[in-house]
């Protein structure tokens, strides 16, 4: 990324949540005809969209015949979409049985993402959704898998994490690990210590907060987390919630736009601009038209960046002005 950025040239990108991931005879959008991909890529570019995050719940690059994806590339570029980051989605290289394979389907993401001209391949340890969680209103409402308190599968994670980092340096791609409850990277402490011990500089944390406010349980305070987890973000998901606990007890939490929930992404954006965090930002939500709140919080987090970057640039000045005396 380039060392100097304004807040009307910050990269900000939106996911997928809003397209569907089948057309209407029920084929896979990864199979689909390029005809249903631009009219995909048309009703993203109509929010105002020129950056996308490409999930593999639409596209599994790493499974794509290189023609194939040469052929997505080139529609993504006559439609004036770009996709600087894919993000492996629920393919934990320790889940039973299936880590194997997991593993070596990212590798093969983590190519294809480099032959896309690609800057971040985003994963994390969550695993499919239960059952209970598929037929819930909202998945994060119901118990989904979770990693065992065991140093040896610890180990594994650690082991199997830092192989992917590596062949992401060897491209250029940075590998960020997404936060998501009941996994190694449940909380801000157990994150932080996950990316220490993987030890290299191109791994990095997806602090997506709010897939931990979302949940109806007792959670950490999105301040704290934030202030551990920022120094070591390379890719960030920015999304929000209403949230409640009633003194009667329970708890309740639903989407809402960024300016509206429980986070305050005023405080947050400045805080991570101040500590030098450069990178993409991804505008994800789920229920109702996402696209279009994704559109929303785009701009609202865009003016949310002119005083930040502002202050660095004013900082900036004065250090030079100081240098040439």
């Amino acid at each position: 990324m380039q060392t100097t950025i304004t807040a009307a040239d910050w990269p900000i990108a939106t996911c997928l949540h809003g397209v569907p991931t089948t057309t209407p005879d029920g084929t896979a959008l990864h199979d689909a005809p390029l005809e249903e991909w631009e009219a995909a890529l048309a009703l993203v570019r109509s929010v105002g969209f020129g950056l996308i995050e490409l999930a593999d719940s639409h596209a599994r690059i790493g499974d794509m015949d290189p023609l194939r994806r040469d052929d997505l590339k080139a529609v993504f570029a006559e439609n004036g979409i770009a996709a600087p980051s894919v993000h492996i989605q629920r393919k934990s290289v320790i889940q039973p049985k299936v880590g194997d394979a997991n593993l070596a389907y990212a590798h093969r993401t983590i190519d294809a993402a480099a032959e896309w001209g690609m800057a971040v391949v985003s994963t994390g340890l969550h695993q499919p959704l239960t059952e209970h969680q598929r037929r819930a209103l909202w998945f994060w409402t119901q118990p989904g898998s979770k990693d065992p308190d065991l140093p040896a599968m610890w180990t594994l994670a650690v082991t199997r994490l830092r192989e992917l980092g590596a062949h992401a340096a060897e491209l250029g791609l940075q590998l960020s690990l997404e936060m998501y409850e009941d996994t190694y990277l449940g909380t801000a402490d157990s994150a932080v210590r996950l990316v220490e011990e993987i030890g290299l500089p191109n791994v990095g944390l997806n602090p997506d907060v709010g897939n931990l406010v979302r949940l109806h349980r007792p959670i950490e305070d999105w301040r704290e987390m934030y202030a551990k987890t920022l120094p070591f973000a390379n890719y960030w998901h920015l999304k929000n919630y209403l949230r409640d606990e009633p003194p009667s007890g329970g708890y309740f939490s639903a989407p809402t736009t960024l300016e509206h929930g429980l986070i305050n992404y005023r405080q947050v954006v400045a805080d991570a601009v101040a500590g030098g965090y450069r990178g993409i930002l991804l505008m994800e939500h789920y229920g109702g038209d996402s696209l279009g709140v994704c559109a929303t919080n785009r701009d609202y987090v865009r003016s949310l960046l002119e005083l930040p970057v502002a202050r660095l640039d004013a900082q900036a000045a004065r250090r030079a002005s100081t240098a040439a005396l």
